[in-house]
């Protein structure tokens, strides 16, 4: 999977889970295509801060540094992306309820609880009023956006109010502690409990104490933090940003598994993990104070677990949505460069500025984490369980490392690919790593919406790295998507039996692409896949050849969900066979699908449940195993 949106790589996605979800306490921050400006085009106080940020744009494959304007789209560039959208899926799309739909603008609006989402505000309101005529506004069905621009106004006339009781507290003394005013956080949670009036009140208050406390060396973050949180816009830039939330809330209900985001937080829509070489955190864990974040986790040096960052890369941190901080990180990572670091540390009474210097992982010497696995007596022999929880760009390479590490141990009898809880990931990592089992083989067709098919094949490694011998899968009810394919592929071709629930039954796969209105990227289902016999995935799932009921793994949650009841999946589509009939027929005579007995000859898993459903593999008194039946 690569990160840049100008290459269009299509990967499936790992469970969805819900159809929409709020920003609130979650969620990415979005950037206006347009410099930080005031409502009179005046300089933003941000801008003073955020001059010197790093400039990334020249690097394709490099996350850019976010802005921190709110998200901003034109009526006609709303109605670009909309009309992109539903043109690109891979089927027609629903239609859309304006009640839903509200709730969903009302949240997308609001990155911190405070404008449209917090109690008391009375945006949600009138969202909810002209949510019927602002979806068709986005949809192209009316000429003027003028139900976009009725909610702007309100939301400029309660940001003011806001505003004035906020500036209210920050220039009164309150007799707060600086520590508790700098770090404790306020801003995420799972819900909005606190009124608008209120909050803003606080922050006021949290600001204040910090200005009082730090004197002028806090001023400029004070300020930066004041236009975050209430930004100087006037009625038509506020339609704008109404537009940019409804854009927002609308993919998600369209596509369960899509997603649109502005340039500045577009590393939200990406599975930045299942890279190859994912940049390198600098935390782990965060939590956003009236000022910056606290890093509560895995702080990278010279950060250290409990600093209150106030800038980085000479971005203030105050008042940016959460996927704005993340991108910013992840930016930061990305340049390989020194980048400055302004924070808090617990305990001193000024400032600290501190030089971040990332390591370069991906460009030097490859750094490789081996997949988990077991060796554990069989028969005469070994059976090595490789534990896939997630299907990464380089799961081939990685199989290849363990598949070559077992066989050069010797007595190797059989592989089990344990991918049980495997939401999915990377299709380029799967079909990789279906090489090593079934060399250069068609695996899985695919279409789009009008009608054409692709059908991807396996790659043919180098003999040394293939494996000829049993193998077998692993699967329960979060065994989805790229994970499907994989243990699909070996059952449709006879090439290895699968164990345990039935499957998810993600068949759907997704394209990262610019967005036409060049303001954003989108994540959209573009492709239905079945697997290489025909059988359909989606909404379907896969259905074991050996059904063992599997406990759920140490901090998993039982399975409940499945594509077929997630609101608005995709359809179910069965493909043409194409699988390669010698290759079928080559695996059938070998009975490939059958293992060789054990003759009671079993060690002992560290998870007892896979020990005895390798027992049930192989049993003397059940030597043979039907053929798997993918449908």
């Amino acid at each position: 999977m690569s990160r840049s949106p100008k290459k269009r790589l299509w990967v499936t996605a790992a469970i969805a889970g819900v159809a929409a979800v709020a920003w609130l306490g979650t969620r990415n921050a979005v950037r206006a295509p347009n410099p930080p400006v005031g409502a009179q085009g005046t300089t933003s106080p941000l801008a003073i801060l955020d001059a010197g940020a790093i400039e990334s744009d020249d690097r394709v494959s490099t996350f850019r540094v976010p802005s921190g304007d709110p998200p901003s789209l034109s009526c006609d560039d709303a109605r670009r992306v909309v009309a992109q959208v539903r043109q690109t899926l891979a089927y027609e799309p629903g239609a859309i309820s304006p009640t839903l739909f509200a709730s969903q603008v009302s949240d997308w609006l609001d990155p911190h609880g405070l404008w449209s989402a917090a109690p008391g505000a009375p945006v949600a309101a009138v969202i909810e009023r002209h949510a019927r005529a602002l979806l068709g506004e986005i949809e192209g069905k009316h000429a003027e956006c003028t139900a976009a621009r009725e909610v702007g106004v309100v939301v400029e006339k309660w940001i003011n109010e806001l505003s004035r009781d906020f500036q209210a507290k920050r220039g009164a003394t309150s007799g707060l502690e600086l520590e508790p005013a700098l770090s404790e956080p306020i801003l995420d949670g799972a819900a909005t409990t606190r009124s608008a009036r209120e909050f803003a009140s606080l922050l006021g208050e949290r600001v204040g104490a910090f200005e009082h406390g730090l004197g002028p060396s806090a001023h400029a973050f004070a300020d930066g933090a004041a236009a975050r949180f209430f930004p100087v816009l006037d009625a038509e830039r506020w339609s704008r940003v109404v537009l940019a939330a409804a854009v927002r809330a609308y993919v998600p209900l369209v596509d369960p598994h899509g997603a649109w985001a502005p340039l500045d937080e577009e590393a939200s829509v990406y599975e930045v993990d299942l890279d190859s070489h994912p940049p390198v955190a600098l935390w782990e864990k965060i939590s956003r104070t009236a000022v910056g974040v606290r890093i509560d986790a895995g702080a990278l040096a010279p950060l250290q677990n409990g600093d209150v960052l106030l800038s980085l890369s000479k971005v203030t941190i105050a008042g940016l949505p959460l996927e704005q901080i993340e991108q910013l990180g992840l930016a930061v990572s990305d340049a390989h460069a020194p980048a400055e670091a302004i924070v808090f540390r617990k305990g001193e009474r000024a400032l600290r500025t501190l030089t971040m210097s990332v390591p370069n992982v991906g460009g030097g010497a490859a750094v490789h984490d081996d997949l988990p696995s077991e060796r554990v007596a069989y028969g005469e022999g070994d059976v090595v369980v490789v534990a896939i929880r997630e299907v990464k760009d380089d799961l081939g390479e990685e199989l290849t490392r363990a598949v070559l590490r077992e066989k050069n141990r010797g007595s190797l009898v059989g592989i089990v690919l344990d991918l049980r809880g495997n939401g999915g990931g990377s299709t380029d990592g799967a079909i990789t790593a279906l090489g090593i089992f079934l060399p250069g083989v068609p695996l899985f067709p695919m279409k789009r919406r009008d009608g054409s098919l692709e059908t991807e094949h396996a790659p043919e490694p180098a003999a040394v790295e293939r494996w000829a011998g049993p193998v077998a899968t692993l699967v329960d009810g979060n065994t989805a998507s790229a994970a499907e394919m994989i243990a699909g592929a070996l059952s449709a071709y006879k090439r290895g039996p699968l164990v345990g629930r039935p499957t998810y039954g993600k068949g759907c796969a997704q394209e990262y692409s610019d967005d036409d209105a060049r303001s954003g990227v989108l994540r959209l289902t573009t492709l239905l896949y079945a697997l290489p016999d025909g059988a359909a995935v989606q909404r379907v799932g896969l259905t074991p050849t050996v059904r063992f009921a599997f406990l759920p793994l140490p901090g998993e949650e039982p399975a409940t969900e499945r594509e077929a009841n997630l609101p608005d999946a995709p359809p179910t589509w069965r493909g043409p066979d194409v699988r390669d009939a010698r290759v079928v027929a080559s695996n059938e005579a070998a009975a490939l699908m059958t293992w060789p007995a054990h003759g009671g000859n079993l060690g002992v898993c560290k998870d007892p449940d896979v020990c005895r459903a390798i027992k049930a593999l192989g049993g003397a008194k059940s030597p043979r195993i039907s053929a798997a039946k993918s449908h």
